[in-house]
């Protein structure tokens, strides 16, 4: 069986509450979160539907939707020609079920009458928070090829990151034998965690599933509510289950330090993930904001993206987002400015500093959140070299300062 004989649709679950990410999921979703300065993380997965030919997607949403709500139906939009559809389904309460999502597995299984409707013969189940591109059409031939009755996408990585996933043994033939969920390194070491890994690797599920319509309805049966503790352990001792190999750049955007790496590799001149790629094009929201002006600067291997005024100022491996704007004799170095939402006149917000980065001000390994106010001649270096604090204007989190949504840092803050 060939993919055009095929229907394949996509499921995208929209996550939970993100607390690892806070405070950047305070606000918002964690699909929602702002990466590369314009695009979101839900952009992954749903270029990577739309590139692989899929049409017609669920996004499954739980948490602080209103602004993940906004921006897809904002983005995507499929005309009568294509025949697409983007379908949001929130988290509700009914006659039959009085709870809110209580896993992965369990939020499919709460629009499984609706989902049951579709006319496929395959669903993929995405994450919308992983930063990777993949064509699900090779994804779903490798299913086909052995007719496999479920098919989860691995990936090889060093032993010592085990801990955070759930980890698959196969034989000869890619099919999946044992799967163990977030081991610990201890269990690893010992001689019965010594068959989940060879020459210091394991194979990991990067949370990508394909099942058969089928297999889905009846393997959600299972107990438990989530796919990774609970029905992927179940189903493989019932169902032909078939690793697909995957190796190429993928990220679980988990953590705030995997979010930070993630974004200042971006501005490397040959970064590991790219959104320059005439040919896999990522999409987000359209918006028509003038080209960016700027002064008389230094700037070495960043992103600026629409809309931004910048300075007479430094940046070096820095982001700017949309309308980020950057004051005179400014020095950024490994810093995340996500922009901001608006423009304002001189007379929006009085006894206040101006939106963006005041002038003389110094930052380095920082992560903006949008709408901030930095002061003049500020400086946020983290010179205590804290790992993990909370202050009332900031977060640090690995090393890295993290500045909420909206927050005020006045002049002459030093940090």
């Amino acid at each position: 069986m060939k993919v055009h004989d095929a229907k394949m649709d996509a499921i995208i679950l929209g996550g939970g509450r993100g607390t690892r990410l806070t405070p950047l999921t305070s606000p918002r979703a964690k699909p929602a979160v702002q990466i590369g300065g314009k695009y979101r993380l839900i952009d992954i997965p749903m270029s990577n539907c739309i590139n692989s030919g899929i049409r017609n997607i669920q996004i499954l949403t739980q948490f602080n939707t209103a602004s993940l709500h906004r921006h897809i139906f904002r983005t995507y939009k499929f005309d009568s020609f294509s025949r697409g559809n983007v379908s949001l389904m929130a988290a509700q309460q009914t006659m039959e079920n009085t709870n809110w999502f209580q896993g992965t597995a369990d939020a499919v299984r709460s629009y499984w009458k609706d989902l049951r409707r579709i006319q496929a013969t395959h669903y993929v189940i995405l994450a919308g928070d992983h930063l990777y591109k993949m064509d699900y059409r090779d994804f779903l031939q490798s299913a086909l090829d052995v007719d496999a009755d479920i098919a989860i996408a691995a990936k090889k990585i060093p032993k010592a990151e085990a801990e955070e996933f759930g980890l698959m043994s196969i034989d000869e033939n890619n099919f999946i034998t044992d799967f163990t969920e977030k081991p610990s390194l201890e269990y690893l070491d010992s001689s019965e965690g010594q068959k989940w890994h060879k020459e210091g690797e394991v194979l990991i599920s990067m949370g990508i599933y394909i099942f058969k319509k089928e297999v889905l309805e009846e393997a959600l049966k299972f107990d438990g509510n989530d796919f990774g503790k609970n029905i992927l352990p179940a189903s493989i001792k019932e169902y032909k289950t078939i690793a697909h190999i995957f190796d190429g750049y993928w990220e679980d955007i988990g953590t705030i330090r995997s979010f930070f790496n993630a974004n200042i590799n971006l501005t490397e001149l040959n970064p590991v993930f790219t959104f320059y790629d005439p040919d896999y094009r990522v999409f987000t929201r359209p918006r028509f904001l003038p080209g960016s002006r700027i002064g008389n600067g230094e700037i070495k291997n960043s992103l600026i993206n629409d809309g931004c005024k910048v300075g007479h100022a430094k940046l070096t491996n820095s982001i700017l987002g949309i309308r980020s704007i950057v004051g005179n004799d400014v020095e950024m170095e490994n810093v995340y400015h996500m922009g901001a939402d608006f423009y304002e006149n001189e007379h929006h917000a009085k006894n206040l500093p101006p939106l963006g980065v005041g002038e003389g001000s110094k930052l380095k390994n920082v992560i903006l959140d949008k709408n901030v106010r930095i002061g003049k001649n500020v400086v946020l270096e983290n010179r205590r070299n804290v790992q993990d604090e909370e202050g009332d204007f900031y977060v640090i989190r690995d090393g890295i300062i993290v500045i909420p949504k909206g927050m005020v840092i006045p002049e002459n803050t030093i940090l």
